[in-house]
């Protein structure tokens, strides 16, 4: 949920988990906007601060987490309504410390932001070939919820994230779901604007005041004023522009913030209908979700219901004409590889998918959807910072090298051969340690495994294992933290 502080930020850092008793008092002018708008329910709301927040994930569908599995029993756990793999936990792990989440079996999200989920399945017609735009991506947790609802073979998601010091994490959490369909961008809403007509769906998580973390984060108390909410609203008007403007005609509109006041929700989004010319869609939601309709979209209230404060609306452009866009006629930092290295690059991965293979200037190896070409190249064109593909790994003379996004990728060979590690053994792997070799061990190349799922490459020698997991990708935290 991005917080709109900073002059051209679109996105925060990651906030601090508090609780509202360890928090600055609330502002006056806050308190007389909740007040008006919630009346009688008001010291309800205040006593929802003083709690501790909910803990939710979303789990990957396509990593089922094993219901047998003793450390995480998490389809069992009472779920979230809106999402039907989303879950409440009872309290906090060290998620940092679970192999199964370094391994992109599930998603930490805010259970509020899942509600994306049922947005789009009541307005999207996701039998269609879809292009989708998730504007203010980082760290992922809406791209990797839409992910899972797209056909990997025929749709395509861009992630984009302006500010370039969060766009690592953003790659690494996509990377980690797993989705080969996807591109990541690092672009002005201006700049994606350009692609004019061009996505069916567009989300936009817009930056905002913050009021909706509030019992999580003590600093969006501190650093909310009235001037701030204008000075957001003011952005975000100028980011929707830009988001109606790479809008397909007859395509979907997702706007939402973290926060409750009108500026930034009700009346941005009759902006949005006034101004911009798009449709208010209606959802039909259950009355048992409590959440509160508004006049143009869905107020949530940590009150109400389990989770923090969110807005969403959902709108419709009208249909017409929509603009052509010419893909570019090749890819600037991209080359195929030798027809020869096609069938061993082609034996890590699945029998039945049709990939193209092109090579980066540093030699890495980049497998794309062969359908979604094109796409790719009218990004090409348009998006000057952007990335695509799956890093399968590289060539080193005859020698095929597997990177770790085939590790984490849903394209690779499911008849690879894996060692399964137990907890402990994991946690070593991934904080990059060396095993000692067993007389079973056939050598060569295998997947470090947990619970079933893909954690790296291992390369088993003569006489020891080399751990090939990524030194960015270590774990740092002490295993006995937490």
């Amino acid at each position: 949920m991005p917080i709109c502080l900073l002059p051209f930020a679109f996105c925060t850092l990651p906030f601090r988990t508090l609780a509202m008793t360890h928090s600055p008092t609330l502002p006056p002018p806050f308190v007389r906007q909740m007040q008006a708008l919630l009346g009688p329910e008001y010291p309800d709301f205040v006593a929802a601060l003083q709690t501790a927040p909910p803990v939710s994930i979303r789990l990957n569908p396509a990593r089922r987490v094993r219901s047998d599995a003793r450390e995480h029993p998490y389809e069992s756990l009472p779920s979230v309504p809106w999402h039907p793999d989303g879950h409440y936990l009872s309290e906090r792990p060290v998620f940092t410390l679970d192999p199964t989440f370094q391994a992109g079996a599930y998603y930490v999200q805010e259970a509020s932001s899942m509600f994306l989920y049922e947005a789009l399945r009541q307005s999207v017609d996701f039998s269609k070939k879809l292009k989708i735009l998730d504007l203010c991506a980082a760290p992922g947790g809406k791209s990797t919820l839409i992910a899972s609802m797209l056909q990997p073979e025929t749709d395509l998601l861009v992630s984009n994230e302006v500010i370039r010091s969060r766009v690592g994490s953003l790659r690494e959490n996509m990377e980690k779901w797993g989705a080969p369909n996807t591109a990541v961008s690092s672009a002005d809403a201006a700049d994606l604007g350009a692609l004019e007509d061009w996505f069916d769906v567009v989300v936009t998580d817009a930056p905002c005041s913050g009021e909706g973390l509030f019992r999580k984060d003590a600093d969006a108390i501190r650093e909310w004023s009235p001037a701030a909410v204008e000075m957001c609203a003011g952005r975000q008007r100028r980011i929707l522009a830009s988001a109606v403007a790479a809008l397909a005609p007859g395509g979907v509109l997702i706007y939402s913030t973290c926060t409750y006041n009108r500026d930034e929700n009700d009346l941005n989004a009759a902006w949005v209908t006034q101004e911009m010319g798009l449709d208010v869609v209606r959802l039909d939601i259950p009355a048992a979700w409590n959440i509160a309709a508004t006049e143009y979209g869905y107020q949530f209230f940590p009150h109400r219901l389990r989770g923090e404060g969110f807005f969403m609306a959902v709108f419709r452009k009208k249909e017409g004409p929509a603009r052509k866009h010419t893909p570019a006629a090749g890819f600037k930092n991209l080359r195929p590889i030798p027809k020869n290295q096609i069938p061993e690059a082609a034996r890590w991965l699945q029998s039945d998918a049709a990939l193209r293979y092109f090579q980066t200037p540093s030699g890495e190896i980049m497998a794309l959807p062969a359908s979604l070409e094109n796409d790719y190249l009218v990004l090409e064109k348009h998006v000057k910072t952007k990335w695509f593909g799956t890093n399968i790994g590289e060539f080193k003379g005859k020698d095929f090298i597997p990177g770790h996004a085939l590790a984490m990728s849903l394209l690779i060979n499911p008849d690879l051969p894996g060692i399964e590690l137990g907890r402990e053994q994991a946690q070593l792997f991934l904080k990059k340690e060396t095993f000692e070799r067993t007389a079973d061990m056939v050598n060569g190349w295998v997947l470090a495994k947990h619970q079933g799922f893909n954690l790296g490459w291992l390369k088993v020698l003569p006489n020891r294992l080399n751990n090939y997991l990524p030194p960015e990708r270590r774990i740092r935290m002490e295993l006995g933290e937490g």
